[in-house]
């Protein structure tokens, strides 16, 4: 392109309308334009190009798990994840997540790292483009009977039974289960391995909703701000109005209060 019989109105336009990044030589022409309106938009393009290979490097890195395992002949790879190991109300929440071979979603990590905006906007991209998704929810009661680690490994293993399409192995979250597939556990998987994210984002967003349901018919404890965890404002909650068939009983900072205040359902 002719950048000299341009104005810098029309070089931003252009450059803002781009469906691509300016090759090399489209930048080098446009350096030695010399105007000192066009600095800025070198700089704004600059960066733009600097996150988008960023996040190419950050997807390669987050990838290597799946692209050894398919080297090796797996296809149906699922990424396992729970969301909800540490609140004192809620369920724990585990998802299973076979993607295909060419996923592509830059930006995609672990669910804490994301905004709530983020995680809405991945969540719908993955629904969509997964092979499959499987689901589970275990519920307050039955972490109280089981334990919370037991709880965990249980929802993961139902999130895997309930799978549409049968894995040919697992990477999962920092834990091994009981499954009889070949599987590898990956401490900080979520950040690790791009499938364990997908469900890492899938069983929040799940999650997360549950407990905006919950707030609406216990509006006092805050729960779609907090989302069960012991914040100092849902500690206060517990205090001043008791524990809620949703709240885990066996928990500190609620079993206190179990023989004190019981709110019904």
């Amino acid at each position: 392109m002719n950048f000299a019989n341009k104005s810098i109105k029309e070089i931003k336009a252009w450059l803002e309308s781009c469906d691509y990044s300016p090759l090399a030589e489209e930048l080098n022409l446009l350096r030695q334009d010399g105007r000192a309106g066009l600095k800025p938009l070198l700089e704004r393009v600059e960066r733009k190009q600097r996150y988008t290979e960023r996040l190419r490097e950050e997807w390669q890195r987050m990838t290597v798990y799946e692209r050894d395992l398919r080297q090796a002949g797996y296809i149906h790879i699922a990424g396992v994840d729970e969301v909800g190991r540490g609140p004192l109300a809620g369920p724990v929440v585990s998802a299973a997540v076979i993607l295909p071979q060419d996923f592509y979603l830059p930006g995609l990590n672990d669910s804490k790292k994301l905004s709530k905006e983020e995680r809405e906007e991945y969540y719908q991209v993955i629904l969509e483009k997964a092979i499959a998704i499987g689901v589970s929810m275990i519920s307050p009661e039955m972490i109280d009977q089981i334990n919370i680690l037991n709880a965990t490994k249980q929802a993961m293993i139902t999130a895997i039974q309930n799978l549409p399409v049968q894995p040919d192995y697992l990477l999962i979250d920092a834990l091994t289960l009981d499954v009889g597939l070949p599987q590898v556990g990956i401490i900080g998987g979520d950040g690790k391995s791009i499938s364990i994210a997908a469900a890492s984002v899938v069983a929040k967003v799940t999650r997360d909703r549950w407990m905006c349901k919950m707030s609406e018919q216990f509006p006092e404890y805050g729960f779609d701000r907090h989302m069960g965890y012991g914040t100092k404002e849902h500690l206060a909650a517990i205090a001043q109005y008791g524990v809620t068939p949703i709240h885990r009983h066996t928990f500190a900072g609620v079993k206190e209060w179990v023989e004190v205040k019981k709110v019904g359902v």
